[in-house]
C-alpha cells in the first residue's frame, strides 16, 4: 500500500513538472474585452466628480445612421436594449488608444445621462465637469484630461497589449462628392430636362418633345 502511494505521488509530480513546461496559450484578447478594461480605467474620472457609471456594454463598429467618414462614436440607452443596458459603439477607423479612449469618454456622458438630453446642459454639465471641451456635439477632452487618458492608454497598452485592431480606410470614392453623377440632357432653348438610364446613354441624347431639338449632355456620359 505504501509503495503504490509513492508511485501515485511520483506520477503526480512528474504530470505537473511536464504541464509547467508545456506552453500555456492565452486566447487573443477582443477589442470589446480591451474597450471594457478601458471603461474601467476611466470610470475613475467620473466618479471623482459623483457621477457613477451605469452597465455599459462597446463595441467596435459604425455607429447606426451615419456615413463612415461622419459619427465616431455613438451610445444608446437603456431602452433600446432588451436587457437594459447602454450600448456603445467606436468607429472602426480608429485604432490608437488616444483617438479610442476620448470618444469612450464622450459616450460614457451620454451612458451616464442615459441618453435622455442629447447634447443638451444636462450632457455638458457632465462633460464640463470631468474635463471634456468645445462644441458639445463634438466635445472632447481638454489638456488635462487628455493627459490623463495619455497615461491611461500606456497602461492599458502595458497591461493587455496595444488595441486589437487596425484602423480601416476608405477609398474617396465613398465620399457623397464622388458619386456618380447621373446622366441628363437639357434642352438648349427651354431647359427641359431628363435624367437618362445608363443604357439608354448608349444611344445619344434625345429630342427636346417641346422644341423638336437635339438635346445636350449633361452629368457623365
Amino acid at each position: 500500500m505504501k509503495y503504490k502511494k509513492i508511485l501515485c505521488i511520483i506520477k503526480v509530480n512528474f504530470l505537473t513538472s511536464q504541464t509547467k513546461k508545456m506552453p500555456q496559450t492565452m486566447p487573443p484578447l477582443t477589442r470589446e474585452a480591451w474597450l471594457l478594461f478601458a471603461v474601467g480605467e476611466i470610470k475613475p474620472i467620473f466618479s471623482e466628480k459623483g457621477y457613477g457609471l451605469p452597465a455599459v456594454r462597446v463595441s467596435c463598429a459604425f455607429p447606426r445612421g451615419a456615413g463612415r467618414n461622419a459619427l465616431v462614436g455613438q451610445c444608446w440607452g437603456t431602452s433600446c436594449s432588451a436587457d437594459g443596458v447602454n450600448e456603445i459603439f467606436i468607429t472602426p477607423k480608429y485604432d490608437k488608444a488616444i483617438d479610442i479612449l476620448d470618444t469612450l469618454t464622450h459616450e460614457l456622458v451620454h451612458a451616464v445621462d442615459n441618453c435622455e438630453h442629447k447634447h443638451g446642459p444636462e450632457f455638458k454639465q457632465i462633460a464640463l465637469s470631468i474635463g471634456l471641451e468645445g462644441k458639445m456635439i463634438h466635445a472632447s477632452a481638454g489638456p488635462e484630461l487628455k493627459h490623463r487618458l495619455q497615461l491611461i492608454g500606456n497602461k492599458l497598452e502595458k497591461t493587455h497589449g496595444k488595441y486589437p485592431h487596425g484602423a480601416m480606410h476608405f477609398p474617396a470614392t465613398d465620399s457623397p462628392s464622388n458619386k456618380r453623377l447621373h446622366p441628363k440632357a437639357t434642352c438648349p432653348k427651354c431647359n427641359y430636362s431628363v435624367v437618362l438610364s445608363l443604357k439608354s446613354i448608349e444611344v445619344g441624347p434625345p429630342i427636346c418633345p417641346k422644341d423638336n431639338i437635339l438635346m445636350v449632355k449633361q452629368g457623365r456620359w
